[in-house]
């Protein structure tokens, strides 16, 4: 028996080593692409069709003309970079995309928390069909509706940075609303009533007692609707002014010019500084991601 139980734990390393270095190793597949579009960032386009996945050479790293006048290859690499800020005017781009990223994302928090609060505490016919439909909203799929949307945008005049913002709040809503919703019902209602007998209204037991509760899965709906908008072409293709108002994948399309010709340097150097911002963004709040879905999961 004893023999068992000391070949047991070594048994379950053994298969816990094997899980990690297989997951190692798929985890190389999906980091093997932004490595790849790094390493060409920095490299003049002959050599990135030459050799994509090699380091730059001498003749033909981009800015060797540079390099021949005394400046090092890293800082001629970042012509490319230069050249990208230059051809898509990618501050203002970036400007926009955090203004629609931000206030997309605040508002879509703001309004599906609330309505998820009021769906799980007011149960009726008229809140079971508003949760029916924000669940329906994430089957639909997107192609069925974008030319409506389109249409009804343009009599609407949402085609600027704060109509689209509206817009993103009516597809943002729906996995939204189901996410609070299952973490609303782990909420006792206890902790409601007595802020009612402290002589809380309803708006104040919500920011002051329901929300703050609500901060893990708030933060993980917030770190997915930014990655999502962020890196949204579709939709600000069709409902933005794109000759006013440019997000950064916007932008980086119109790197593609006429004839099929593409400045492959610069994109690679735009899709890396696209990649930058949301990249920190998950990494600073990736903890809280888990943490928001294991407590959305539990029924109270």
């Amino acid at each position: 028996m004893s023999e068992i139980k000391n070949t047991y734990p070594l048994s379950k390393k053994k298969k816990s080593g094997v899980t990690t270095v297989l997951l190692g190793i798929l985890s190389l597949a999906w980091i093997a692409p932004i490595l790849v579009v790094i390493l060409n960032s920095f490299k003049k386009k002959a050599y990135i069709f030459k050799s994509p996945f090699g380091i730059s050479s001498k003749p033909l790293s981009a800015g060797f003309d540079m390099w021949q006048k005394g400046i090092s290859r890293a800082m001629a690499g970042m012509l490319n970079y230069k050249n990208a800020l230059k051809k898509t005017d990618m501050l203002q781009c970036f400007g926009w995309s955090l203004f629609i990223t931000v206030g997309s994302v605040v508002l879509i928090i703001l309004c599906t928390s609330m309505c998820a609060w009021y769906i799980t505490r007011v149960k009726n016919k008229i809140t079971h069909a508003i949760y029916i439909a924000c669940l329906f909203s994430m089957i639909v799929p997107f192609q069925m509706v974008m030319f409506t949307l389109s249409k009804f945008s343009n009599i609407l005049h949402l085609g600027n940075p704060f109509g689209i913002i509206i817009v993103y709040l009516g597809f943002g809503a729906g996995l939204a609303v189901f996410m609070f919703t299952g973490f609303v019902k782990s909420i006792p209602i206890e902790i409601e009533e007595a802020a009612y007998i402290d002589g809380c209204s309803p708006i104040q037991t919500y920011f002051r007692v329901v929300f703050p509760i609500l901060k893990p899965t708030a933060i993980t709906v917030a770190i997915l609707e930014a990655m999502w908008i962020w890196n949204d072409y579709l939709l600000p293709s069709l409902v933005l002014n794109v000759n006013k108002y440019r997000t950064i994948p916007i932008a980086i399309q119109y790197l593609k010019q006429s004839h099929g010709q593409i400045d492959w340097g610069a994109m690679m150097a735009a899709l890396v500084m696209a990649i930058v911002p949301i990249v920190a963004f998950y990494m600073a709040c990736q903890k809280s991601i888990i943490e928001g879905v294991t407590a959305g999961a539990i029924k109270g």
